[in-house]
């Protein structure tokens, strides 16, 4: 039987690979790295598969305040990578 957790890491590596490819493109990036969002779009991934079926507007406020407690954040305030959070959002939810 296939270890569920090792399903998602899979999974997120996959994202992780596309993110890193895509980042720039995006109209937050800036002159900041990868690394910079690379917590925000892990914890949008998550996210969205922890609260399958649900819409952002419905969890953004859970988001916002469970971003303090998310183990990859480092040094990032919501607002500076709320943009990333929700691009992984919308990518895991097929609104992107």
């Amino acid at each position: 039987m296939a270890d569920p957790n090792r399903s998602a890491l899979m999974d997120w590596t996959a994202e992780d690979e596309y993110w890193r490819s895509n980042y720039k493109n995006r109209p937050y990036a800036g002159s900041q790295s990868y690394d910079y969002y690379q917590p925000g779009y892990r914890y949008g991934y998550e996210s969205a598969n922890r609260y399958q079926g649900k819409k952002w507007e419905d969890v953004e406020s859970d988001l916002r305040s469970g971003w303090d407690r998310f183990e990859h954040r480092g040094e990032r305030t919501w607002d500076q990578i709320k943009n990333a959070v929700r691009d992984g959002w919308d990518r895991l939810t097929g609104r992107r």
